[in-house]
């Protein structure tokens, strides 16, 4: 078994409240979860109106399975929302 770990930071250049901000979080954050029944929420930076960093977290059967599941949430962010996604992080590992 292994753990997927990726972290997408994500810069939302309209929003100009925390308010939008919650809103636009809350709709990837519950698409994601919904999609890929997935462990997702936002991780850094939730003071700052534009820039949104989302943790999510999968468990995987292999690395093949790890590396499609990447590739899939990152296609799905880069759909499904308009912000830019200014940065990705990604990590896996075996999990005995």
């Amino acid at each position: 078994m292994r753990v997927l770990n990726l972290k997408i930071t994500l810069r939302a250049s309209w929003v100009h409240s925390l308010k939008e901000k919650r809103m636009v979080v809350k709709s990837i954050v519950q698409r994601l979860k919904n999609k890929f029944n997935v462990s997702v929420g936002e991780v850094h930076e939730q003071d700052i109106h534009q820039i949104i960093v989302i943790g999510i977290s999968a468990v995987c059967g292999d690395q093949k399975q790890v590396d499609s599941t990447l590739e899939n949430l990152i296609d799905f962010v880069e759909e499904n929302t308009d912000a830019e996604i200014i940065n990705i992080e990604s990590d896996s590992y075996i999990f005995k």
